[in-house]
């Protein structure tokens, strides 16, 4: 009769033990409504955290604790806002928040100097920091299905990109920078409402490669 309450605490015992030795964090479907407080007790011992199809509105100040973590990995909660803390996280590389409310993201984000990639679609971003533009290892950006007006012109900064994702927004103009995105090869702007697409053809016709997508 006893062994009910035992095998839980073993059970959450077993769990953390794992987490602990493979880095990774797995709880999707989990039926969260908080990010889980005893993630964040593993600290550096965490590569990948994955919580996806969850119903998590708060993503706590003290994640910041989680440093080694590489992939951050939150798509499809109900989240609204990011902590500044997230700048904090040097060594992501990768982090995914489709499908959630985010109305903006901290200028702090232009910290993660490791990050190749950055996934926000279907949230409720009416504009991008400029401080993206730090973000010189970012490879693939996708921000569609927001309510963005426009591309913050530091983006031709972001000198490693090749994909930048941006449809069904409210786009009207691009930033001159995207001219100096070298390595780009895939640019998708389906449902906008730009107004002068040919002032770009001649960067257009210098990367045979590219891929533009209206």
């Amino acid at each position: 009769m006893g062994s009910g309450p035992s095998k839980s605490v073993d059970s959450k015992a077993n769990r953390l033990a794992r987490w602990r030795s493979t880095g990774i964090v797995a709880l999707r479907d989990s039926k969260l409504k908080t990010f889980p407080h005893e993630v964040l007790d593993l600290d550096t011992a965490v590569r990948t955290v994955d919580i996806t199809c969850n119903g998590i509105v708060h993503v706590p100040e003290d994640i910041s604790k989680l440093c080694n973590m590489q992939r951050l990995i939150l798509a499809d909660n109900h989240i609204e806002c990011l902590p500044t803390s997230l700048g904090e996280l040097q060594s992501l590389k990768v982090i995914i928040l489709d499908g959630n409310r985010i109305a903006g993201l901290p200028d702090e984000v232009g910290q993660l100097v490791r990050l190749e990639q950055l996934l926000v679609s279907w949230n409720s971003l009416t504009c991008l920091p400029e401080t993206l533009g730090s973000l010189k290892n970012l490879k693939l950006l996708n921000v569609s299905n927001n309510q963005l007006k426009c591309l913050p012109e530091s983006i031709g900064n972001c000198s490693s990109l090749e994909e930048l994702q941006a449809n069904d927004n409210s786009i009207e103009d691009l930033p001159q920078s995207v001219c100096n995105l070298i390595h780009l090869k895939s640019l998708a702007l389906n449902n906008n409402r730009l107004r002068q697409v040919s002032s770009y053809n001649s960067w257009l016709q210098t990367w045979r490669h590219f891929c533009f997508v209206l």
